[in-house]
């Protein structure tokens, strides 16, 4: 009883999620999974806080969200135009590079972002891969933009649009067991290398304790607590799938 009273006073706060990014966050469906809820909820318990996860529709309403205040707290990369509503931990959580998934039956001739201007791509909402990939391919009005991966790499399979920018961890995990993603193939070249950091919500009492949270950061890279995370939810993910295709007739 006095734990439960304990955990009861402790201030909750809201992290929100949009689960289609192995082995970073995945669901299977029951309950959110992979390296960033369990970073938020050590890093959030640590300093004493109660975490809820929050799960929308799509990652362009968890930044509008977290930039109004409806929620405390995303994993995402830093832009200038989401640090005008957020603030990111100097510590970075993962090293992400960006690779261009493509259909090796018509693959696009990719040597720099200028190029991809001439082809069709596939993002989700919300996404964005940087101001130079914004202004060089995304503005130019040759993306479609969709609600899921799995519509979008479907997409990529039937030839329908020629590029996915995607994070390549992510990705190849990803079209491992697909149906009929036999030639969706990563490009060597990376589009562009990211970090994901921990952002929030200029409008949340989390927003004082920024310091405090680069240090849990580097607390949990230090002691090799990220990467196991991350190796646990690859295997997480694959058994998953694996048993899925197990239960099919």
């Amino acid at each position: 009883m006095l734990l439960a009273g304990s955990l009861s006073a402790q201030p909750l706060l809201r992290y929100c999620d949009y689960p289609v990014y192995p082995p970073i966050s995945w669901s299977d469906g029951l309950q959110v999974r992979g390296l960033a809820p369990s970073l938020v909820r050590q890093v959030l318990e640590d300093l004493g806080y109660q975490v809820q996860v929050v799960v929308l529709g799509n990652w362009k309403r968890c930044l509008l969200d977290a930039a109004e205040g409806r929620v405390d707290v995303v994993l995402a990369y830093s832009t200038g135009q989401r640090q005008q509503d957020l603030l990111f931990s100097r510590v970075p959580v993962l090293r992400e590079e960006v690779a261009l998934f493509v259909n090796r039956r018509n693959p696009p001739h990719f040597r720099q972002l200028q190029d991809l201007r001439a082809y069709r791509g596939g993002l989700l909402f919300g996404e964005s891969y940087g101001q130079d990939f914004d202004r060089q391919v995304v503005q130019h009005g040759n993306i479609e933009w969709v609600s899921s991966s799995q519509q979008n790499f479907g997409k990529l399979i039937r030839q329908r649009i020629d590029f996915i920018p995607y994070e390549r961890r992510t990705g190849q995990l990803f079209i491992e067991q697909l149906p009929g993603a036999e030639d969706i193939v990563a490009l060597p070249q990376a589009v562009s290398v990211d970090y994901l950091r921990l952002a929030v919500s200029r409008q949340s009492p989390l927003a004082a304790r920024m310091a405090e949270i680069d240090v849990q950061l580097q607390r949990q890279v230090d002691s090799g607590a990220i990467q196991r995370w991350l190796e646990e939810s690859q295997a997480g993910y694959r058994a998953m799938l694996k048993a899925q295709q197990a239960d099919r007739p």
